[in-house]
């Protein structure tokens, strides 16, 4: 029997997700049965099941992909020289989700793929097994977060007395707001968050004083 290569194995895993989120985003999570993905996708049961135990399986993928979509592109920010500032890199990371490349994934429109993770975030409340790998996407996304936070401050252009965690919160709830405003409204881009947090930030704090 030929051996199947490792490029094929991705593209199929690829292929099973980008119909699950398909499906997930058109009907939701609870009226989407495996049946359904299947129907979706094309394949047979034992071609999806070889990469996935079952529905809870699909759904963990989408949300770890999701969400180590922000770590990666938070971690390339941060091995730049100079860091970008927070209008510039939350700017990136929405684009690295909801940009061109966004467009094509699963087809689904950034609206569309906006409404998904919010559907997985409200799935975590009451699934334990969501809610512990989404625990675990965050603790390393904070990591990578406060990596960054801490070039900031090496370079001098972010002032001590603020804790880095509280920061990194903040960089974390600005991004997740830009996906519920996206998913709610689909009147949200990139620029409009970049714009808002450029305007925030030539605020004259004397005057506010």
């Amino acid at each position: 029997m030929a051996r199947v290569s490792q490029e094929h194995l991705d593209a199929r895993r690829r292929q099973i997700l980008d119909g699950a989120a398909r499906c997930f985003a058109r009907d939701g999570f609870h009226a989407t049965s495996m049946q359904d993905v299947l129907k979706e996708v094309g394949l047979s049961a034992g071609a999806v099941y070889r990469y996935f135990g079952g529905k809870e399986d699909l759904i963990a993928a989408i949300a770890d992909e999701a969400v180590g979509g922000v770590r990666q592109a938070f971690e390339r920010a941060a091995r730049t020289s100079p860091p970008p500032t927070p209008d510039v890199l939350i700017g990136r990371v929405v684009r690295t989700l909801f940009g061109d490349e966004a467009h094509r994934r699963g087809g689904l429109d950034p609206r569309v793929y906006a409404g998904l993770i919010v559907q997985v975030w409200s799935e975590a409340l009451r699934s334990e097994r969501l809610a512990a790998t989404l625990d675990e996407a965050y603790a390393g996304l904070r990591m990578s977060w406060a990596r960054l936070v801490g070039v900031y401050r090496a370079s001098g252009v972010l002032a001590a007395g603020v804790p880095d965690e509280d920061i990194v919160r903040t960089l974390i709830a600005t991004a997740q707001g830009f996906i519920t405003q996206l998913a709610m409204f689909g009147d949200a881009g990139p620029e409009v968050l970049e714009n808002g947090l450029r305007g925030l930030m030539s605020m004259n704090l004397q005057k506010a004083s």
